[in-house]
């Protein structure tokens, strides 16, 4: 035997872990995504019907008790709507801050409420684990009971996911800097808000610091936190009133270059559908001997 085939019979293998990443919905008629391996998978928010995950997850092939965990980021009814009554019917846990099971339970949307003995609180800063997955909360500025967005990493791949943004704090920004996928708002294009039809107040709640995030500030916090690291990045929660796919697509992707950074160069950016899912995402980043 030639020395080469020697060696490559008795060389390590090159092992790659694989996360999947689905979004069910993303923005104000509903949020639900899926992060699943082979053996288990975590939904972030239930904000659309309970029927219709079933649905989707019929249609992708994915078996229903593949789904352990829940973890919610706030309590606003186009994100947990449906979250109680999918704990009541596959006796799941929901982890959530106490605030946002509060607020919860005090949400008229909410008509199936999470049993006491399924409500898991979570707090900012305080990581735990759920099966393969290792999660980091944080907190996230909005106008609701809490809100907290979530690092995930598993087996070295770092997902992380921030939703319903009212300013990129430091922390958000240091989370930012950790991830190799991520999923972060962009919600509207400021000029369009304000030449729309929203009353004024609404206008000011959007754009304030408790509101939600623009196009522009997204790219900021991208180009100001990005590293290396970062493989792909899925704006979410676009507005149907007040943003467009491409415009929110073109102004990140604009905002980045003047940074010096190029979107299929330095990672990949895509926009999530506000009603639609998306296709399978494979995430692999992770290669190990």
């Amino acid at each position: 035997m030639e020395v080469s085939a020697f060696l490559r019979n008795f060389a390590p293998k090159i092992i790659k872990t694989m996360l999947n990443f689905i979004s069910f919905g993303s923005g104000s008629s509903g949020n639900c995504y899926l992060l699943y391996t082979e053996s288990e998978g975590l939904i972030v928010d239930h904000g659309i019907g309970t029927r219709t995950l079933k649905k989707y997850l019929r249609e992708y092939g994915i078996p229903l008790s593949l789904v352990k965990y829940v973890l919610v980021t706030h309590d606003h009814a186009d994100h947990v709507k449906s979250v109680g009554k999918f704990s009541q019917e596959n006796d799941l846990d929901i982890h959530a801050t106490k605030r946002v099971h509060v607020g919860i339970n005090n949400n008229y949307c909410v008509r199936y409420k999470v049993p006491a003995a399924h409500a898991r609180c979570v707090e900012p800063n305080v990581p735990f684990t759920l099966g393969e997955f290792h999660v980091m909360p944080f907190s996230v500025p909005h106008d609701s009971a809490d809100n907290i967005g979530f690092l995930i990493e598993i087996q070295g791949i770092k997902f992380c996911l921030m939703t319903d943004v009212g300013h990129v704090t430091e922390e958000m920004g240091q989370m930012i800097g950790q991830a190799n996928y991520l999923v972060i708002e962009a919600n509207y294009d400021t000029e369009m808000l304000k030449a729309g039809t929203y009353p004024a107040h609404l206008k000011v709640r959007i754009m304030g610091l408790g509101g939600h995030l623009s196009n522009t500030d997204c790219a900021q916090a991208l180009a100001e936190n990005a590293t290396s690291e970062l493989r792909h990045v899925w704006l979410c929660h676009l507005s149907e009133e007040n943003n467009h796919p491409e415009l929110a697509r073109k102004t990140v992707e604009q905002v980045l270059r003047s940074y010096g950074l190029v979107v299929g160069a330095d990672f990949k950016l895509d926009v999530l559908k506000r009603t639609m899912p998306t296709g399978v995402f494979e995430l692999i980043y992770n290669e190990r001997k």
